[in-house]
């Protein structure tokens, strides 16, 4: 067999291995899989007792790139920077090729050198402490120093995109764009993103990039999913028409939407925290019903039902693994579409909530 037919024999089984799509992030030209791996569940449990701890999350990793999977998302807050860590110990564990992945993390969280300390608990009072001013927020010092901090965690010396975690009232807008700008300017950052924050605050901040000639944010990490709507009405419509990217968090509700409603809010992670609904309404549970009635119909699984939704709506959505058997899952979700009639059926018991995820 000569050369050329040895490499092409090596492309076609690349091609057969892959068993995701790639889509553009918005107007960017940035393609992102689909989905996008969560890695706020890679860490430590004594963060969180859900979370994984490395030797779990390591074999998961390997298992998504395989399937082509290769766009991770993670924050410097998980895990006090230990998520990170995890895929940074990944990426060198099982020599994979930097340039084969798209590697996502986030800045404006407070990181703790105590790996159980969950600083986003005790408030605003974390930046009265003489050990945390100045390394949370958006400001120019804080930005950099996190940036620097990931790029040590991720054993890596680029991010391919930055996102800011929340909006941060105490600095102006010019001075964390400015910085955002700088940092893709000296190649540290190749794009950024935003994630949970009101649509005001987001134009607000894409409009001062524009007036000033700086980068603009190309993604938004939101929540949004069948079961939690509410950024329908502005954030979503904002971003699909000004060519933003949408990648949201929880469009599994947590696992409501992966399982039938008997076998849901059993685990640490779906029946908390507090402040996230607990998907207990009416409406809720007859569209959890409706997820199983059509998966059952289709002979799919309710995951890829809820996906085939979500699909449709966004450029990727954001999912967190527990095992092997969810990524297969998940990724058995590429190409499957709904009709206009499943689609409605879906969506027409969905009654208004009050906002969760920014505030």
């Amino acid at each position: 067999m000569s050369s050329v037919e040895e490499a092409l024999k090596r492309f076609n089984t690349s091609v057969e291995e892959t068993k995701v799509e790639y889509r553009r992030l918005g107007k960017s030209g940035l393609r992102v899989s689909v989905p996008i791996l969560g890695a706020m569940s890679f860490g430590t449990s004594n963060w969180l007792n859900w979370v994984k701890d490395e030797d779990k999350a390591l074999p998961l990793l390997k298992h998504a790139y395989d399937v082509g999977l290769n766009t991770w998302d993670t924050a410097n807050s998980y895990s006090n920077g230990i998520s990170e860590k995890v895929i940074g110990n990944a990426i060198k564990k099982y020599k994979i090729p930097r340039h084969k992945l798209v590697i996502l993390t986030k800045c404006y969280g407070y990181v703790s050198e105590d790996p159980a300390f969950r600083t986003v608990n005790v408030g605003p009072q974390i930046a009265k402490s003489k050990d945390y001013v100045n390394q949370g927020g958006l400001s120019r010092k804080a930005i950099f120093q996190a940036v620097n901090n990931s790029l040590a965690r991720l054993q890596t010396d680029y991010i391919d995109l930055l996102q800011i975690h929340r909006f941060d009232q105490n600095t102006p807008i010019e001075e964390t764009i400015e910085a955002l700008h700088d940092l893709v300017k000296s190649g540290k950052v190749h794009y950024i993103g935003a994630s949970s924050m009101w649509t005001y605050q987001f134009a607000l901040m894409q409009f001062a990039a524009e007036k000033n000639g700086w980068t603009k944010f190309v993604s938004m990490q939101n929540h949004y999913s069948l079961l939690y709507r509410e950024e329908e009405r502005e954030m979503n419509r904002y971003c699909n028409e000004t060519g933003v990217g949408l990648i949201p968090w929880a469009p599994l509700a947590r696992g409501w939407l992966a399982r039938p409603l008997e076998e849901s809010g059993k685990t640490d992670r779906s029946s908390g925290p507090q402040n996230f609904a607990n998907w207990s309404t009416e409406a809720d549970k007859e569209t959890i019903k409706r997820v199983q009635e059509l998966a059952q119909k289709k002979g799919w699984t309710m995951t890829q039902v809820t996906l085939a939704w979500t699909n449709a709506k966004v450029a990727s959505p954001i999912i967190g693994f527990s095992s092997l058997e969810r990524i297969d899952d998940a990724v058995a979700a590429t190409g499957k579409t709904l009709t206009e009639e499943e689609t409605k059926y879906l969506e027409e018991l969905y009654e208004p909530k009050s906002i969760q995820g920014h505030i």
